[in-house]
This record gives C-alpha cells, structure tokens and sequence, in this order.
C-alpha cells in the first residue's frame, strides 16, 4: 500500500461538477489543489445528469421570478439567503462556463435554447446537446482541469476518512494509504439516492461525504427530504431506472394512466407529479404508467431515444412505462453560503450539502446551477484559511460502512414516496447509519410538506414552515433558517 502524502491548498473530494467548479476556481487563482476521485473522471452522477442549468437569462425573466419558483417548489422550506445567492449569480455563472468552452444548445439565431421544467414558470434552463448536459458540462470541466498546472487529480481512489488534529480536518485519508494534506478540504461527494433499491443515480451514490463530514462533527439536516424523479423507466431490460428527462414533458410530453388518459399537469413540481403516478399505479396495480412523447421531436433528446431503441423500445410510436424512483436528497450536510459546516477546515458543497437552497422539494435544475455557484463560493472561502503547521504521520482512518442489498430494499419500502410510523421506526435498527438518521428524521416531521408523507401526519404543519431538522449528535431537533 501507498502512504504517499501529496501536500496541497485545497483537497477536493469528488470529481463532479461541484468539486471540479472548485477546483478549477481554486486553481485559477494560484492554489495548488487535489482532486480525490472514487471513480474515473467524468463518470460522476453529474455526468449523467439529463436536466439543465437553471437561470433567468430570457427578457420576461428575472431572479426574483426564480426565485419565487424555488420557494414555491420548496414548500415553505426554503432558506431565502441561500435562493437569493443561487438565482442572482446563475446568469453570471452561465456566461462564466460559456468562457470556459462549455457549449450550450442555441435557436438558430444563436441565442441561447431555454427550456422549460416542472415548476418553472419562465423557459431558462439551459442545456448542452438536449439532454446530455451533465455530460458535456462534466467533460469540459475534466478536460481543463487534467490540463491545469496546479491540480494534480487522485483517481480512481476513494476517500476513507478525513484527517484531523486539535478539532480541525488538515486533509483527507484515502482508501489505498496515501493521504492529502491541505489548508482547505471540500466535500464534493455528491447525494445518498442510491441507497433506495430504485434509483436513478450511479452505484456510488451512497451518502460518504454527508457520512465523514458527520462523523468529523458536521450537523445534518433534511434527510427526511428524498426527491423521486417522476418519470424513470420500468420494466425494460438494461434500462431499469433510466431517467427521462424532465425537459420532455415540458416540450409536451404526457403522462397517461391505465385507460389511456392524463392524469396530472405534467409540469407541475416533481413531488405533486411522483405522488400522483404512485397513487395511479396504487389504483391499477399496476407497475408504471405510460409516457407519450410520441409529438416529441426525437431530435431533440437523441441520447435519450437512442438509449429506448437499444432496448427494443420505440418512443416515436410506443408509450414509455414510467414510475418514480429516489433521484435527489434535499437533506445533507449543514453549511452556510460559502460551504463552511462548522469544523474549522471543512467545506460542503453540492448535493452533499444542505444550505436550504431546495427546502423540501427541489426546483428542477436547481441542482446543477447550484454545484458552480456554490462551488466557487467554497473554494474562494477554503484559501482563506490559515497555514498548516508540520504535522506527524496521518492517522488511520475508520472504516466506513457500506449500505447492503438489505438496507436499500428497507429504505425502498419503509422511506419511499408515502411512509408510516412503524415502517420509518423499523429503520431505526438498520444496520446502516444514514438510513438510521434518514429514519429519525422523518419521524421527527410529524406533518406531510414536499416529497416527505407520513399517513398518519398527512396535512401539511404551517408552523413548521421554515424549521429544519437538524442533527448533530444526538436527536433531530427543528431549527428555524432565515
């Protein structure tokens, strides 16, 4: 084994477009930074992210039109500060990224393509080859930090613990030995979606940094909070759990249910539209339900079509059967504006992190906006720290726990889309200790708000409106967040 300690700025742990925004911001001004991935570049959850970027870039568009759309999506949950933060420095960040080589979809007059979403009420999501935004974003972001003089990238090693002395993190201790010792440490790790048995995120997604910044004294909050995308293939071979992007509906796709007619307002927010497939599919017994993007212009979403007809399945002439699956956890790690958690040292950025930008429903395409301005708003803020004094050999990390097949059907069936007392309180003896918090959390929101329903609370509490449950070492107890 290695015991290699590369010496840096700035530790970035994960590689996708959060932690390679704040590395290349980092970078760019002069730190040396390194970047530890699990995986290979560019095989992050962000590069399979179909949705966009959203920002008010059209002329009857506006900041405070989004950000009245994220509050309303978030169902009283959401942190003003944080909203204000994302939906007034978005346009500015797409222009940033149109710098850096990032290629985004134009009309033929060459302005910018803006596509609308569920919840939206103005067309401003931005995306990069239809429905291949993650990707290309993802590749551009690799490519220019490979080539950076001042990054040296760690791959694929996955972090195992962080390194700390007299109460602050001084770097991060890998799996195969080696460690990086660093003024600065960024989680960028990305959610825990993948610890529910039906997802639509990547294997990996499995909650490790919200777990190690825990571990090292970082609070939680909102992890009772767990988006299920609406519309994620079932029942086709080598596609369970593929997403359809959401883009799709908002240039007329429908959703229809057994007898063949629309049920919902497809671009309704995506808890309304997950929760009213789950009750048609309660009400047939039946698996999914269909998707008719059959007036779509398969030329619009190529990845996405091409994906179906490989697996015998024609959307051109076919319906696609759809139903929900866990795609994005509102909840994670507690930081302020610029990432700090509260460990000296140790920033959280992304969907590791809860600054209650999402409150309890995320906006679509929220999620990436929020990976590149936030993760330059950590980087900037990690440089501040001060010098590391010599220190002694790295200690050896804790193991950390991995979910098992057990944990992720448990999660599936006892914190899905609608939950019970006795279910949630079955996970509070799981061996796993994210679904523990996850199952705490939820029993401590007595009330239904967002992607969060209890059958025994079923209304919606308005004098929770703005109270998190926050976690830090002992029981959930609410917080209020101006």
């Amino acid at each position: 084994m290695s015991a290699e300690i590369v010496h840096a700025d700035l530790a970035v742990v994960g590689a996708g477009a959060a932690g390679l925004y704040a590395a290349l911001t980092a970078a760019d001004a002069g730190a040396q930074v390194a970047v530890v991935s699990a995986t290979p570049l560019a095989q992050t959850a962000s590069y399979w992210a179909q949705g966009g970027l959203a920002a008010a870039l059209a002329v009857d568009d506006s900041p405070a039109l989004h950000l009245q759309d994220t509050e309303r999506a978030g169902r009283g949950l959401v942190r003003r500060s944080a909203a204000e933060t994302l939906t007034s420095e978005a346009p500015a960040m797409i222009i940033e990224l149109q710098r850096r080589g990032v290629v985004f979809d134009a009309d033929r007059h060459g302005n910018l393509a803006l596509g609308l979403e569920g919840g939206h009420s103005r067309r401003r999501i931005v995306h990069a080859g239809g429905s291949a935004t993650g990707r290309r974003l993802v590749r551009q972001l690799a490519a220019l930090l490979v080539e950076h003089a001042n990054v040296r990238v760690l791959e694929p090693i996955r972090a195992a613990g962080l390194w700390q002395a007299d109460g602050r993190v001084e770097g991060v201790l890998c799996e195969d030995g080696s460690a990086v010792r660093a003024r600065g440490t960024i989680i960028a790790t990305g959610g825990a979606a993948a610890l529910w048995r039906r997802t639509t995120n990547p294997p990996g997604s499995l909650g490790i940094g919200v777990l190690l910044a825990h571990r090292a004294g970082a609070a939680v909050a909102d992890l009772e909070f767990v988006q299920f995308h609406p519309t994620a293939v079932t029942g086709v071979p080598g596609r369970e759990g593929f997403l359809v992007t959401e883009a799709i509906r908002g240039e007329g796709a429908t959703l229809l249910d057994e007898h063949g007619e629309r049920f919902v307002e497809e671009l309704a927010p995506r808890d309304e539209v997950a929760r009213a497939i789950w009750e048609v599919m309660q009400r047939s017994g039946r698996p999914s339900v269909g998707l008719d993007m059959r007036a779509v212009d398969p030329a619009r979403f190529p990845n996405v079509v091409e994906a179906l007809r490989e697996s015998g399945l024609d959307p051109a002439t076919e319906l696609v059967p759809v139903a929900p699956a866990s795609h994005y956890v509102m909840g994670g790690v507690v930081t302020n504006l610029v990432g700090a958690c509260g460990v000296p040292g140790l920033y959280v950025v992304g969907e590791s992190s809860c600054t209650g930008l999402h409150g309890a429903n995320r906006l679509a395409s929220n999620s990436l906006s929020e990976c590149v301005v936030f993760g330059a708003r950590a980087a900037r803020a990690a440089l501040d720290e001060p010098a590391l004094a010599p220190a002694a050999a790295p200690p050896a990390p804790e193991p950390l726990e991995l979910p098992s097949r057990e944990t992720r059907h448990a999660l599936w069936e006892h914190a899905g889309l609608v939950r019970t007392p006795e279910g949630l309180r079955t996970l509070l003896a799981d061996p796993h200790p994210l679904a523990r918090l996850v199952a705490q959390c939820a029993l401590h929101r007595e009330e239904s708000r967002g992607s969060h329903v209890r059958t025994d609370f079923p209304q919606l509490d308005p004098a929770l409106d703005r109270h998190h449950a926050v976690v830090r070492d002992g029981a959930p107890v609410f917080e209020a967040w101006a």
